[in-house]
């Protein structure tokens, strides 16, 4: 086998970087657990890499699910008012399922960066048809992420997306997320943090004069960096755009369907966006799947349009509401309703990191583990004191992610991170086996 797939470019990824590293190839995967091409099995500690297999892998009830739809029925499209019984049974569901959020409509996607694009489109003509036209501007949060789609990296507070394609989607700016372990007031107390936010939030809406704003945008828990805001914030937040009629967008591609220790994101702030994006848990990753759920304030105002030309719905994906993506995603909620696996999240979440938090005081690279749900964060530093991070290019993250390997786990470097983000079956013991063989990783690693 050759080091590396000389056919192939990663995303995310410098392909010349990649050559130098020993390949990993992931063969099979069954429940928690997935086995490389050395024959070894691994606890998966990131659900398929990226926050997908919530339910786990090889699960017969969603392999069924597909088979049957294949005999069925493998394809048609959405476009020209057709439709098909998987996608409307789905689109069903998943407005009951949100019920307490308000969520009336479905637009499908294929996924997450879709999502995010579409609410994008959607934010903005819903003030065209409510008589609003100068609202095109768009607010989010520096450091989260929202995909790669053109106005999707835009909104991404992420600037290493920024500069390789700019000039990208006009009329977006970002304000600072209320990160309790870095935050440029070096503030400590998290209700303080999110006053001094939700200030800075309004001040930027002030400055660009509030009727030239669209919507905000953010993730409930930010995946990057897995930030948990104070619990405060996300109420204020719907505050302020209620105050100045913005729409708010909520980015649950990560936190929908129990991830964060409830079923969306802003469910666990008690919070009713108008708009939530979709994907990964959606399907559990069988089937590339996504969505934009659309809350009752936008359903009126397109309910009352009636015929006007301004109300035609100018976007959409050929394979949105795939068939076959909607049987798996039908299976995969009836096994998120059935097996409470936001609450499993929630438990197993908490016990995860009491158990992971001794980490800070045990090894001297690791300056802070956070999380909420499954959705944790090691924060590699090079100072404890100063919390400087370590230089992503060292490859400290990647020499933890490799040993960890050979310690019987799948984990994911992210710059100066180590994210775990395991799937929502885990037991009580797949936390106790995930953190020991952490806990030796870091001891060979950590010197």
């Amino acid at each position: 086998m050759s080091s590396y797939s000389r056919d192939l470019w990663h995303p995310f990824s410098n392909p010349n970087e990649i050559k130098q590293r020993p390949p990993v190839h992931i063969v099979s995967g069954d429940g928690v657990y997935v086995r490389d091409s050395q024959g070894r099995n691994l606890l998966d500690g990131n659900a398929g890499g990226l926050w997908c297999v919530n339910v786990g892998h090889n699960r017969p009830e969603v392999k069924s699910a597909i088979v049957r739809q294949l005999d069925e029925l493998a394809f048609y499209q959405l476009f020209d008012g057709i439709s098909h019984p998987r996608v409307t049974e789905l689109a069903a569901k998943l407005v009951a399922m949100a019920k307490p959020e308000n969520m009336k409509r479905v637009f499908f996607t294929c996924g997450g960066s879709d999502s995010v694009e579409t609410s994008l489109k959607l934010a903005r003509q819903y003030h065209v048809i409510n008589a609003q036209p100068e609202r095109k501007r768009f607010i989010s949060l520096k450091g989260g992420y929202h995909g790669t789609h053109v106005g999707a990296a835009t909104v991404s507070g992420q600037s290493y997306m920024h500069r390789p394609y700019e000039p990208l989607l006009p009329g977006v700016s970002s304000v600072d997320m209320p990160f309790p372990y870095r935050n440029p007031w070096n503030c400590n107390d998290p209700e303080i943090l999110a006053k001094l936010c939700i200030d800075q939030l309004i001040a930027e809406i002030e400055y660009h004069v509030p009727d030239t704003i669209a919507a905000i945008i953010a993730e409930p828990v930010s995946g990057p960096g897995v930030i948990v805001p104070p619990a405060s914030y996300w109420p204020q937040l719907r505050r302020v755009c209620d105050e100045y009629g913005i729409l708010l967008i909520s980015d649950e591609v990560v936190t929908g369907f129990g991830r964060s220790g409830s079923l969306f994101g802003c469910r666990g702030w008690g919070v009713v966006p108008d708009m939530m994006c979709l994907a990964k848990g959606i399907s559990s990753g069988y089937i590339p799947l996504g969505a934009v759920m659309i809350g009752e304030r936008m359903e009126r105002a397109w309910d009352a349009s009636g015929d006007d030309p301004k109300a035609f719905i100018s976007t959409g994906v050929t394979y949105a509401g795939h068939p076959v993506a909607c049987a798996a995603g039908l299976a995969v909620m009836d096994i998120v309703e059935k097996e409470n696996l936001a609450e499993n999240a929630r438990v197993r979440g908490d016990y995860l990191l009491k158990r992971l938090q001794p980490f800070v005081e045990t090894f001297p690279s690791v300056g802070d583990v956070r999380g909420k749900g499954l959705m944790i964060a090691i924060d590699l530093v090079r100072n404890k004191q100063t919390r400087e991070s370590i230089d992503p290019t060292l490859g400290f993250a990647y020499q933890i992610a490799k040993v960890g390997r050979e310690n019987g786990i799948m984990v994911r470097p992210y710059g100066p991170k180590i994210i775990l983000s395991p799937p929502l079956i885990f037991s009580a013991q797949h936390c106790n086996d995930l953190t020991d063989a952490l806990e030796k990783t870091f001891s060979q690693v950590d010197k």
